[in-house]
């Protein structure tokens, strides 16, 4: 760790609220004894802000109630002052329409919340899909220290003694309960042994997609992400954590020296050799242009030729889960066998490089953290596919399908908006094919509204029976990290504001070719423009509130649904608040 302390008290953003001889400190340090607190806690010491995303309504995020505690103890020992500041949960089964919608809200509040308190340093305390991403960016635009504690995968699930994967293995045995193949009792024994502990998801989703993504980028300390929730060690880290953030203040490392170029490059190799989410490419890129970096699709593309899956964790592999990675050596095994790909001189929050982070780091399972040379699967877990349909991009995860969907071309079933589709797949008699291409659109970012999971749809009832169960699916949504299939998502631009998506018609034969990263219609130009010009926006779904004006700023997914006016290209940076 390190140990180089460039800032005394008076340099300390909380010296002007509680330092200065004047009518307004004499306010803040009497307001503070009101509470009980004295001189002896904040005189010369930093003050922690801890954002912690726990609500009674996110079982991802359950335990933080107590390991706040363990943070605040930890910054105690370290003779910093914790405050402990509610943020957003964002919970992700819970929240409607889609906790998307407020990942930039929970990044706004973390910036306001530590520029309007007196705060020094920061614990971001996040888990749960959105609350990772979303609690980074807001620390990258605020720019103070910051160190980032996982909520950490929740224990393997159990049915009759075969491991249960959150999310995957409701997907699968959904599918057999609408076959027939299982019982209702069978189903709600699934339902009751899907998730043990609390903590997040403990497949290879989004959840532990981007808390690995977070300590990639240097954000956590060295193997936080793989910590299990109910593991004993999680109590330290989160001790461990609060104790570094001190520090790191006295340091003065704040985001912007740790972050470069290279620090989201690593975090790409790193995402597609874990066989990431598809939703770490909204993240990452959003996360990356906060920091001034134009990341985008093509960065991506550039890694998913180069970095092969050698994470065997579901839905990717069909047997090992985040326990089993954790045991296996967990991230840093996994980056230490990718170190070619990687810039090993990026820094980290405890104040050593990558490379020195990840040097001793060693796989004990090499079915579970596969060598390069023996990969579940030899391309990245991501590809990124352009066309007359996509012309702004889209993605698909290739690691998670059956092959004969890498070229497909098939008649489309269009749907305009999800209850449609819902009836329609329920429908026995519905005239589709597995040959057929499924289409979802007017559920981007702004048609969602915000983009929901809806990407993975389920497969018609009518061909589940038949013993299918996988078929071409494209959408403008996104879809869970827990998802499998031959999926195209984050087509952009959106069908909602007059994308191509919004031009096909149900019997378009619909073409996609991984290999030539190619999505197309086979409709010819002519036609598009004339379809094109008699194609009318759908009316406004907001016109007061949060609503509004997410629907007046919100980029597109090829631009990392951030809102425009958060970009650090967008105007100048925020000062210090004024304090009279």
């Amino acid at each position: 760790m390190g140990n180089s302390k460039v800032k005394n008290f008076k340099d300390l953003r909380s010296h002007r609220w509680f330092g200065l001889n004047d009518l307004r400190s004499f306010g803040h340090r009497s307001r503070a004894m009101q509470m009980g607190y004295d001189s002896n806690d904040w005189s010369g010491k930093p003050v922690i802000g801890i954002i912690n995303t726990w609500s009674d309504i996110n079982p991802c995020h359950i335990h933080f109630k107590d390991r706040v505690e363990h943070i605040k103890r930890g910054i105690l020992q370290s003779g910093g002052f914790p405050i402990e500041l509610p943020a957003m949960s964002l919970a992700e089964q819970f929240v409607k329409p889609t906790t998307m919608m407020y990942r930039n809200f929970l990044a706004m509040e973390v910036e306001e919340l530590l520029r309007s308190h007196p705060i020094d340093g920061a614990v971001l305390m996040g888990g749960c899909d959105k609350t990772t991403p979303g609690l980074l960016m807001g620390s990258i635009s605020m720019d103070i220290p910051a160190i980032f504690f996982p909520a950490g995968p929740m224990l393997s699930g159990n049915w009759k003694g075969q491991k249960l994967g959150s999310g995957s293995d409701s997907w699968k045995y959904w599918d057999e309960l609408r076959a027939g193949n299982i019982s209702q009792q069978d189903w709600q024994e699934v339902e009751e042994g899907i998730a043990r502990s609390y903590g997040h998801c403990m497949t290879m989703g989004t959840a532990s997609t981007m808390t690995s993504i977070a300590e990639t980028l240097g954000f956590t300390l060295p193997g936080a992400a793989s910590i299990p929730a109910a593991d004993s060690n999680h109590i330290r880290l989160a001790s461990s954590s609060g104790r570094r953030a001190v520090e790191m203040v006295w340091e003065d490392q704040k985001p912007s020296d740790i972050l470069q170029r290279s620090s989201f490059e690593n975090t790409i190799a790193a995402a597609m050799a874990m066989g990431c989410s598809t939703n770490a490419i909204i993240h990452v890129i959003a996360m990356g242009r906060r920091a001034g970096f134009d990341i985008g699709l093509d960065d991506f593309e550039k890694f998913s030729s180069k970095v092969s899956v050698i994470a065997n964790i579901r839905p990717n592999g069909d047997t090992y889960l985040m326990e089993d990675f954790y045991l296996a050596g967990g991230l840093p095994a996994m980056l230490k066998r990718i170190e070619g790909y990687l810039d090993l001189n990026c820094m980290t929050v405890n104040g050593q490089t990558l490379g020195e982070n990840i040097k001793e780091s060693k796989v004990y399972n090499d079915d579970v953290i596969r060598h390069p040379d023996n990969p579940i699967c030899r391309s990245g877990a991501l590809a990124v596919l352009k066309g007359n349909l996509a012309p702004d991009g889209c993605v698909m995860k290739v690691s998670a399908l059956e092959e004969q969907f890498l070229k497909h071309s098939g008649p489309a079933l269009v749907f305009d908006n999800y209850p449609q589709l819902k009836a329609a797949l329920d429908d026995e008699d519905l005239d589709v094919t597995k040959e057929h291409v499924l289409i979802l659109r007017n559920v981007g970012p702004q048609g969602g509204p915000g983009m929901p999971e809806w990407g993975m749809i389920p497969i018609p009832k009518k061909l589940v029976k038949q013993g299918v169960r996988d078929m071409l699916r494209i959408s403008d949504a996104r879809m869970s990290g827990t998802s499998y299939g031959a999926c195209v998502l984050h087509v952009a631009p959106e069908s909602y504001i007059g994308g191509p998506l919004a031009l096909v018609k149900t019997g378009d034969f619909v073409t996609v070719d991984v290999e030539k990263r190619l999505i197309r219609m086979e409709v010819s130009d002519d036609e598009l423009k004339q379809r094109q010009s008699e194609w009318h926006p759908p009316a406004k779904r907001y016109e007061r509130g949060y609503g509004y004006l997410f629907s007046q700023h919100i980029n597109q997914a090829s631009e990392g649904c951030d809102f425009d006016f958060l970009r650090s290209d967008f105007g100048a940076p925020v000062e210090e608040p004024p304090i009279y």
